[in-house]
């Protein structure tokens, strides 16, 4: 590792770029191509301490707007990952991975999983069912794509399991590996008694962004986050690589 580098100008020759200003700016100094992985989780809208409520369809523009870049940026093996919860007015929600699946659509962009991260805590609601879990959507920019999955498997829910009949009966049938761990992720959320809570109200765990990241790249790719938050993504990237 070259060590962290906090910048106004994006740098090639650093392993990893803390960004200081509007990622708008940011993303026409990155090369067409170059980021294996976009993995991040935008602002809902929703008027949080760290974003400005505006109207909706503002919002979905300047969402297609970075998303648009992002794209360019992204390598023809590689993936873009959105995370994303609901969009809350009146109590009334609106799911954003439903509202923005066209701009990526549109995009020529492939959903390869809808994955539902499940978590065990949240905001008590009273007039409707409590929330427990948003959504990534993972899409690949083209057909042929870096997925590792050896490298995320979980343990086998019945590690001792066997074949009962045919050529391989009395052999184990699980993955030696372990078992793919599916489109429904449990991970717990990050809140206040987690060891990784910082001040921010809505933060990203590690455990998610490792799974992504060990499964979607290989060593030394690039991974872009638009909406850096916190920094869960760089701090996994630092562990990992």
């Amino acid at each position: 590792m070259n060590g962290i580098k906090i910048t106004s100008e994006f740098d090639t020759n650093a392993d990893f770029v803390l960004y200081e200003g509007d990622v708008g700016n940011l993303l026409p100094q990155i090369s067409d191509g170059l980021v294996k992985l976009v993995i991040t989780s935008p602002p809902y809208n929703i008027g949080k301490d760290y974003e400005k409520k505006i109207d909706l369809d503002d919002y979905l523009s300047r969402q297609k707007e970075i998303i648009q870049e992002c794209v360019r940026i992204c390598h023809d093996e590689g993936s873009v990952c959105w995370q994303v919860g609901n969009y809350v007015d009146n109590g009334e929600i609106l799911p954003l991975d439903i509202i923005l699946f066209p701009i990526f659509s549109e995009l020529k962009l492939h959903l390869r999983n809808r994955i539902v991260w499940h978590f065990g805590h949240g905001l008590h609601a009273s007039k409707r069912f409590s929330g427990r879990y948003e959504v990534i959507l993972w899409f690949t920019k083209g057909k042929n794509y870096t997925f590792n999955l050896d490298s995320v498997r979980i343990p086998q829910k019945y590690p001792e399991k066997k074949h009962f009949k045919g050529d391989k009966k009395g052999e184990l049938s699980g993955h030696p590996l372990g078992k793919n761990p599916s489109d429904i992720w449990e991970i717990p959320n990050v809140k206040s008694n987690h060891i990784e809570k910082t001040v921010h109200p809505c933060q990203f765990p590690v455990e998610l962004v490792e799974r992504l990241v060990l499964s979607l790249t290989n060593e030394g790719d690039y991974v872009f986050d638009p909406f850096m938050g916190v920094g869960s993504n760089g701090a996994k990237l630092r562990e990992t690589f």
